[in-house]
């Protein structure tokens, strides 16, 4: 048996936001790279969601369930700390997409501007459109207070 079912529609997600942070480039750049791996958590209150980034051309970034399970969000497309970091792959979306994640920090007179800009494209389900502006609002707070908390360390 063959099912054919053309009712879903190819859609198109663009979410940019900027955010100040209180912290030179170098420090805030540790700290998007710990939010996306080992210190990541659920924004659903504070569950750990630790994840696995490695850092470099053709990095992985996903989640390490143990015993062979996991879910592979990315590919590190490009890196070039502290100034740039961009992942494509299928992120979070278990459907029909792929997606392109860009992290893009400017430095200036001691603060770092965090410029995010996340595309996908693909059959992409209405509650994805409703819940992913609020889910990058909590990682770039989450960036944000590790950033300032590593400042005031050291």
């Amino acid at each position: 048996m063959v099912a054919v079912n053309n009712s879903e529609a190819v859609r198109v997600l663009h979410i940019y936001q900027e955010i100040e942070i209180a912290a030179p480039i170098d420090i805030t750049f540790e700290a998007v790279l710990t939010e996306m791996g080992p210190a990541g958590v659920m924004p659903e209150g504070d569950q750990p969601f630790p994840m696995v980034l490695e850092a470099w051309p053709g990095g992985r970034w996903f989640r390490d369930l143990g015993e062979g399970a996991g879910h592979f969000w990315g590919h590190v497309q490009v890196i070039k700390p502290p100034k740039l970091l961009e992942i494509c792959g299928p992120m979070f979306m278990s459907f029909a997409a792929t997606n392109h994640l860009q992290y893009r920090l400017v430095e200036e007179k001691g603060m770092t501007t965090i410029q995010l800009t996340h595309r996908a494209l693909g059959q992409i389900p209405q509650e994805v459109f409703d819940g992913v502006t609020g889910g990058w609002d909590f990682r770039n707070q989450r960036i944000k207070q590790l950033a300032e908390k590593l400042v005031s360390q050291r």
